[in-house]
């Protein structure tokens, strides 16, 4: 049976994000692998939205008990 992959940290997805954007803005990224790139960007900001949305409401639970 395969593992589910493991979700990286905010701090790692922004990390990659970044990664990707900076291959795009120099130009490294070719046409065949812009899709794959595109696709793993949106992954990973859905992953910092989620974890973001998360906090803010493990925040609001903290500040309003």
């Amino acid at each position: 049976m395969a593992k589910k992959k493991e979700e990286p940290s905010y701090t790692e997805a922004i990390a990659e994000i970044e990664r990707i954007l900076g291959r795009f803005r120099s130009e490294e990224m070719d046409v065949d692998s812009l899709a794959a790139e595109v696709r793993r960007a949106t992954e990973l900001i859905a992953v910092c939205k989620d974890k973001l949305r998360k906090a803010e409401e493990e925040v609001n639970n903290i500040l309003e008990a």
